[in-house]
């Protein structure tokens, strides 16, 4: 057997697209090994999104190039958002790299191994640049990699990612995924029915829908227009199928519909990801996105009027170009008024390819950004902590999804392990348990929480399944 080292760096649809391209490899041959030492081919699935991500790829093909001396016949490889960004870059700075394949181009991964393997040498694949032709030309060089799989090839045989679209057209000045990813295109809803059918009939409970702006989704087919809420309707008759959840979502296209599809809909999950970036509107302009502060405080009214319990996540950028300590503070404004579940909290990286490289000086200095992003993050975390007391005591209902990362480094195999799973809004929730409940969907008693974490106990009694509420 072939032996195959895979590394993902990034959001998840990298992660689905590493899924794929193992599923298409495990087809032809190829085992799954644990390092790049035991690798016959070793692929990074790449991310361009911070140079911190792109950094560490680096660094990693850098420590390859004495293993590549030493055993000429292994093949590497460039996955993903870096290598359609970089392109021949990546052989510049690392010659002894073998495979370079945009996101567009992963469908072709497995005879390009075997072109590699052949001795017709390295190997460039990419799509076009969103300048380099009309809309529908460039589109057409961005194909989704879509196949359906089987469930062991599938982190957790319970839970798997489905993309519904691809590319994004929002253009924002500090994003390069309008270019890596390139313009944004939805699948047919046949061809997600006919996935997410499959998937239940493996035994797959909860079902993540991706997209970069998840609920932007549009589909013409037969005359009519398909939107996010009434895929969501389609998908929901799917027997089998417990759980619905979608992301990421851009705030200008949550829609009154979609809301209330989340609320009328019981398998969907009321979780939503909706990035704000910033709470300073001169700050939104500059990054181009499309709404003001007051726009998304009032689509969190809508939301907290539609569905009180759900659970809002949100994004933010610090330290992008121009910000102010008075453009920082309206952050945290937003941020403590709004009582996120959580936030993801980044610091600006300026990237090549973006609006704003070039365009926008990146004047905030580093250690500036690092005290605003610690600050940013400690309010957050205090947030998220005060909002999980008061599930302390309460039942909440949990998908197992396998052992904790505390059992998983003890390589925990006995009856009773802790496991850990997630609730209906995506919180976190670990417990003792045995093997044979990874996959069900348990009550369990919370009997302690912190910022991140809810721990807790099964309930024993059988109890009706009426009881369990999805707003937790």
């Amino acid at each position: 057997m072939k032996k195959l080292y895979i590394e993902t760096v990034g959001c998840q649809m990298n992660m689905l697209d590493s899924e794929l391209v193992v599923a298409a490899l495990r087809r032809d041959g190829y085992e799954l090994v644990r390092t790049p030492r035991e690798a016959d081919t070793i692929l990074y699935n790449t991310c361009s999104v911070r140079q911190h991500a792109e950094d560490k790829i680096y660094s990693a093909l850098g420590r390859l190039k004495h293993a590549k001396t030493h055993h000429p016949h292994k093949i590497i490889g460039v996955l993903g958002c870096m290598a359609q960004k970089d392109q021949k870059l990546i052989f510049d700075r690392a010659p002894y790299v073998d495979l370079v394949v945009g996101p567009g181009q992963l469908h072709q991964v497995p005879d390009l191994l075997k072109s590699v393997a052949a001795k017709r040498g390295p190997r460039l694949e990419v799509s076009l640049d969103r300048t380099a032709g009309s809309r529908e030309r460039v589109a057409e060089s961005f194909e989704s990699y879509d196949p359906l799989r089987t469930p062991e090839m599938r982190p957790s045989p319970y839970q798997a990612y489905v993309r519904i679209m691809i590319g994004c057209d929002k253009f924002c000045t500090y994003c390069v995924v309008p270019k890596v990813r390139g313009p944004e295109q939805s699948r047919p809803p046949a061809h997600i029915l006919a996935e997410v059918r499959q998937l239940a009939s493996e035994g797959c409970r909860e079902v993540t829908l991706l997209g970069q702006t998840v609920n932007s989704y549009r589909y013409e087919q037969d005359g009519r227009s398909w939107r996010l809420a009434d895929l969501l309707e389609a998908l929901h008759e799917i027997e089998g199928i417990d759980r619905l959840k979608f992301v990421t979502n851009f705030p200008k296209d949550m829609t009154d519909d979609l809301l209330q599809a989340v609320r009328d809909l019981p398998r969907c999950c009321p979780y939503l990801h909706v990035p704000a970036q910033s709470g300073s509107d001169r700050m939104l302009r500059a990054m181009k996105r499309g709404y003001t502060v007051s726009d998304y405080r009032e689509m969190l009214g809508r939301i907290q009027e539609t569905l009180p319990r759900a659970a809002v996540t949100s994004d933010f950028i610090v330290g992008f170009c121009g910000e102010t300590e008075a453009d920082f503070q309206a952050t945290v404004d937003l941020v403590r008024e709004s009582r996120f579940k959580n936030s993801f909290i980044f610091k600006y990286s300026e990237r090549p390819g973006t609006k704003a490289y070039g365009l926008l000086p990146d004047d905030v200095p580093e250690e500036v950004k690092r005290e605003r992003n610690n600050t940013l993050l400690a309010i957050q975390n205090a947030i998220s902590e005060e909002d999980n007391q008061p599930l302390i005591g309460q039942e909440v209902e949990v998908l197992v999804e396998g052992p904790s990362k505390k059992s998983a480094k003890k390589s925990a195999g006995g009856p009773v392990m802790q496991l850990t799973g997630r609730t209906p809004c995506d919180r976190i929730v670990v417990f003792d348990g045995t093997p044979r409940q990874i996959g069900q969907i348990l009550p369990i008693t919370v009997y302690d929480a912190n910022a991140f974490t809810l721990f807790g106990s099964i309930v024993t009694q059988h109890v009706g399944p009426e009881v369990y509420s999805l707003g937790t």
